[in-house]
């Protein structure tokens, strides 16, 4: 308690201050207390408060405080993970936190419970209002008006009723660098000296920037990150710095740490670094970044401009919503704007290199992949390439940096969805014409042929492209949450929901796109509320009884035939025509004659995310144009991936394939062989498979032809030998090749491997076939 002796004194006090000229009365005072002296300055010209008429804490009542509340929802979120974690280190010593929006109010709150009548007395209480206009000099208040943060000690408030209370406040900014709220944390009693607060204010400070960065994350969520830090051991959790990029390397925001100082190219200290280049902003560290970005992970030492050449440490780390085509989408635009940069900066100019047509004859002059350079073009790994090795590349090289790439698109579009596939051609023509139209729209295809892909192309073709874009996977979420992830929540709608309900997927994509993936497989009860959804513009929450308006464009997605689950009676009729406002067919990646193309797009994809590559060999690309992609493109991005890495620095050999690649096209090779057409690599013929007259390089040796026999063997053969040898009656009947498979092996010695290549098969025909006739190594027997 304070007496009324304290009282008066800090009345004649306050009073005496306020009357001096402000040189005068600054220099009496502890230079940390000086924005403290310039407020009761203002509590008695501006704001009209007497220091004699003390005015009692006030709490807002309960519904002013929820809308207050309303306005922060997500952020509290955010906040109060970090409240918490701060309170189990200064509860012992008798603080307790406030949480503050930007008028001051109370929004959060931890203290003591036995002491909750205490707290409330002294306004240390959810709904208590702190702004200085009511409040006068105080932690929060003042803190509001100098957005900086400070401590307020005991008599250094204005009105007497505080002047028991000790405050440290620290100002949060939102992601545009607008204040948000304060973090404050007060003691109702404290040691008389204002030094005892330096390690309360320290913790006030550190645990406002790590809320206030953790809010910057969620809401930078699908964009790309650069941390950067003067120490290596921290910078990856907490950064000082930290920017919020997209795949051009624009940056959208900017922490307060990067805001408050100046960042080259001139830029004064608080000017805005949002819209500005990454690359224009640090052209000297260029590559430093590059390198991060494109590699999304580890930590690396840079030198940036501004500051006079201040050494960082940095990291980079890709969005946690993958909402973009992909890392190397990213990769792609980030190299470019390095390029745009580095090229104004020297006068270099220039077009777009053209693609090689090196084994792609049936593409000569379409646009370059992105990544890929001309055969000539002698970057990275490929520079370490003889040019015999050159000579039988069927994909040229691809490096990590070409001089002056196409811009890459922000969003997946049409052009890069089809080569010359005629069916993906006028699946694509159709799209252009729909995008424009508010027409639901929905996409059969087998699993990994695209059908995302399509649908965020459709999305970004279209008038909502600026607007939300929201994927839900219907299999992928349990029956018992899919009803509240997708129509939402108010609060005590269910033992295990938030306090404060949650906004369903649904509304979360109001204004923009919902993609329903494998809309076959929603529960038959979900259907009919998605059905209302769909035909009224309208959402019921759970627990609502007042339903919420919604625009949406859906684009549905399916591997099932939902007619077929109509006639079953799985699927609703109903909600079936609702969604094919607009059917569209995805082809299989087996079935597209434009599989070289999107082996060379994919790999240049690949290849420029990683850094750089050689190329594909003849050899390789036959095995992937036989292969049967039962995994469509999801298993050739992978398949092309695994290969770059297990070829290091030089090209793509057949070798570097999983086993299994091939072996259908093995088979499928031995089929067109039987009915007369097959080549001298058992590779067959046809739209999208390029036969030997297509492979100029490849090679003529018995190893081929023996492959091709034995193949077409294996495919005729019915019959078992028994185990370690040849069944007579199986060679009798005409399988010579199971014969000259055996004959292999024992030359061999039975290794498998050597086996493989002398016959030019893959190991895992040779392991199948060994098992369908029962031959069995010495070894094993």
């Amino acid at each position: 308690m304070v007496s009324p002796a304290e009282r008066a004194r800090h009345i004649d006090n306050v009073f005496s201050m306020v009357a001096r000229p402000e040189a005068e009365a600054t220099q009496t005072v502890h230079p940390e207390a000086t924005p403290l002296y310039r407020s009761w300055a203002r509590c008695v010209t501006t704001h009209g408060l007497d220091p004699a008429r003390p005015t009692p804490a006030r709490i807002l009542p309960q519904q002013q405080v929820r809308e207050h509340r309303e306005r922060l929802d997500d952020f509290l979120r955010v906040a109060r993970s970090g409240m918490e974690d701060m309170y189990s280190r200064v509860a012992d010593l008798g603080y307790m936190l406030l949480l503050t929006d930007a008028a001051g109010i109370t929004v959060d709150y931890i203290g003591n419970p036995s002491q909750e009548d205490e707290l409330r007395g002294a306004g240390l209480y959810l709904g208590a209002d702190w702004n200085e206009a009511h409040a006068g000099t105080c932690g929060v208040g003042t803190c509001l008006i100098e957005r900086r943060p400070i401590t307020c000690h005991q008599a250094e408030h204005f009105d007497a009723t505080h002047i028991a209370l000790t405050c440290s406040s620290a100002p949060l900014f939102d992601p545009t660098g607008e204040l948000l709220a304060v973090l404050d944390v007060s003691a109702l009693r404290s040691p008389v000296g204002r030094d005892s607060q330096h390690l309360a204010f320290q913790l006030a400070c550190m645990y406002a920037q790590r809320i206030e960065d953790a809010n910057f994350l969620r809401h930078f969520r699908r964009h790309w990150i650069l941390r950067l830090g003067r120490g290596a051991g921290l910078v990856d959790v907490s950064g000082e710095v930290i920017f919020a990029f997209d795949e051009d390397g624009v940056i959208a925001g900017a922490n307060s740490g990067a805001r408050a100082r100046a960042w080259g190219m001139a830029g004064l200290p608080g000017q805005s670094p949002v819209g500005r280049s990454l690359f224009e902003l640090f052209p000297a560290a260029a590559d430093g970044i590059w390198r991060l970005a494109r590699e999304g992970r580890g930590i690396d030492e840079i030198v940036l401009g501004g500051e006079a050449g201040r050494r960082w440490y940095a990291t980079a780390s890709p969005p946690r919503e993958r909402w973009r085509e992909s890392a190397s989408a990213l990769g792609r635009g980030v190299r470019e704007a390095v390029d745009a940069v580095q090229a104004r900066r020297v006068g270099v100019s220039g077009g777009a290199a053209s693609l090689c047509n090196a084994g792609m004859s049936g593409h000569d002059g379409d646009a370059m992949p992105a990544g890929a350079v001309p055969r000539d073009a002698r970057l990275g790994h490929a520079g370490a390439q003889s040019a015999a090795r050159d000579d039988a590349l069927a994909i040229g090289p691809v490096a990590a940096r070409s001089p002056r790439a196409p811009q890459a698109p922000r969003h997946p579009t049409l052009d890069r969805l089809a080569g010359d596939d005629p069916a993906m051609t006028r699946l694509v023509a159709q799209v252009r014409r729909l995008a424009s139209w508010r027409m639901n729209v929905l996409v059969h295809g087998e699993t990994g042929a695209g059908k995302e892909v399509l649908a965020r192309a459709i999305h970004a073709a279209g008038p909502r492209a600026e607007r939300p874009f929201v994927a839900i996977n219907c299999a992928a979420i349990p029956d018992s949450l899919i009803e509240s992830e997708l129509f939402g929540y108010l609060p005590g709608s269910f033992t295990g929901g938030r306090a404060k309900g949650a906004r369903g997927l649904i509304q979360q994509a109001d204004g923009g796109t919902l993609f329903l993936d494998e809309i076959g497989d929603m529960p038959l009860h979900l259907q009919t509320r998605l059905l209302r959804v769909i035909s009224e513009g309208e959402v019921l929450p759970i627990g609502a009884d007042k339903p919420v308006p919604v625009d949406l464009a859906i684009v549905a997605a399916t591997h099932r035939e939902l007619r077929e689950r109509v006639a079953a009676g799985t699927f609703r009729e109903d909600l079936y025509y609702r969604l094919a406002g607009a059917t569209l067919r995805l082809p299989a990646l087996r079935d597209r004659a434009d599989r070289q193309w999107l082996i060379a797009q994919l790999y240049a994809d690949e290849a420029a995310a990683a850094g750089g590559h050689a190329g594909i060999t003849e050899a390789a690309l036959a095995r992937l144009l036989a292969h049967d992609w039962p995994g469509n493109l999801r298993e050739l991005r992978n398949v092309l991936r695994l290969a770059i890495v297990y070829s290091g620095a030089g090209p793509v050999e057949a070798e570097h394939l999983p086993e299994e690649v091939g072996a259908g096209g093995m088979r499928s090779g031995a089929r067109a062989g039987m009915a007369g057409g097959a080549g001298r690599s058992g590779v067959a013929s046809g739209p999208g498979i390029e036969s030997d007259a297509a492979h100029p390089h490849a090679p003529d040796d018995g190893a081929s032809a023996g492959a091709s026999s034995i193949a077409a063997g294996f495919a005729a053969s019915r019959r078992a030998p028994a185990a370690g040898h040849v069944d007579a009656s199986a060679v009798s009947l005409g399988d010579g090749d199971v014969h000259r498979l055996v004959e292999a092996l024992r030359r061999n010695r039975w290794n498998v491997s050597t086996t493989a290549r002398e016959l030019a098969i893959c190991r895992a025909t040779i392991y199948r076939q060994m098992k369908r006739h029962g031959i069995v190594s010495p070894n094993h027997q």
